[in-house]
């Protein structure tokens, strides 16, 4: 037991590992150009949520882009209602990794490895970022194969399995569960890969693995809130709508967990892709939901929030 439980951390602290490494490589190949390239492909609110989309699948760090939309609001370098586009774009892009990881990927992720290997041990260093994100996207992948396979007999022990089917049949708790893995690790990514792992391996019901999912899109709202801590109204507001799209959108959901999981397992082919579908379906009707009334919902925001001389 010993022995299962160290190989799942283990298997645990390399996937985020690989994680940190992917996002961190592909921010650097982008440094610098992100920014101009948000600034000018955001002109509307409807660009917007595509350019967030784009880039966060891209990217794969809707805290990042988060991030730097908030500091483009700041500086006035965007107007409120296309920095809303954005972030209503960069959730649907953050659930684009979930869906890949959960192909076999094996034919790509070993050329990936090598590649990255050559390119961050290459002289120079123009390609090292793009090298590391290549290595940390295999690592990654390989890394999630190694902790589902770990998870599977730490989960024959008992007390175990009677703690995650608890935390599965109770929707809230792992919601809330979702959300504060979300929070310490800071990526709703990782949290919903583990979701898909444990819902895959049959550890705890359907629902509680897509209650976990919709949680963690709670949780990783921290950084867009840690990003606005003293800038201006229009980038806290930016801030405040990405906690409330999330925090209604699982209020709103949680109520219909049942069919909507049932819903979504119909067109899944295991337990696994059903947590990453349900994960993509939620972003995408919030998103779609909120997007013809952009402007409305900035006037809203502005209204909640006001600026201080209007208060």
């Amino acid at each position: 037991m010993i022995t299962h439980a160290l190989a799942t951390a283990l298997a645990l602290v390399a996937f985020l590992g690989g994680l940190r490494l992917m996002r961190s490589g592909f921010e650097r190949t982008a440094e610098g150009r992100l920014a101009r390239l948000l600034r000018r492909a955001a002109a509307t609110p409807t660009r917007a949520i595509v350019t967030g989309a784009v880039s966060t699948a891209l990217l794969q760090s809707s805290g990042a882009v988060t991030a730097i939309t908030v500091g483009l609001v700041a500086a006035g370098s965007l107007d409120f209602a296309s920095g809303l586009g954005l972030v209503l774009g960069a959730n649907v892009g953050t659930t684009v990794t979930p869906q890949l990881l959960h192909l076999n990927l094996w034919g790509i992720a070993l050329p990936a490895l090598a590649a990255g290997l050559i390119l961050s041990l290459a002289p120079g260093q123009k390609h090292r970022p793009l090298g590391e994100g290549l290595v940390g996207f295999a690592c990654l992948f390989i890394a999630l194969q190694a902790l589902a396979a770990a998870l599977h007999p730490l989960a024959a022990a008992p007390f175990f399995r009677e703690a995650l089917a608890a935390a599965g049949r109770q929707v809230v708790v792992a919601a809330l569960a979702g959300c504060a893995l979300s929070a310490l690790v800071q990526s709703s990514t990782a949290t919903t890969l583990i979701a898909m792992a444990l819902a895959g391996g049959h550890m705890i019901p359907l629902e509680g693995g897509i209650a976990i999912a919709l949680g963690a899109n709670v949780g990783t709202c921290l950084t867009s809130v840690l990003a606005a801590i003293g800038t201006p109204r229009a980038a806290q507001r930016i801030a405040l709508a990405h906690v409330l799209l999330n925090a209604l959108g699982v209020a709103a959901f949680l109520p219909i967990l049942h069919p909507f999981a049932s819903a979504v397992a119909l067109a899944s082919t295991s337990p696994a892709q059903a947590v990453a579908n349900a994960n993509t379906a939620f972003n995408a009707i919030c998103t779609l939901a909120v997007w013809p009334f952009t402007r409305p919902f900035a006037r809203l925001l502005t209204w909640m929030l006001p600026d201080p001389r209007t208060a």
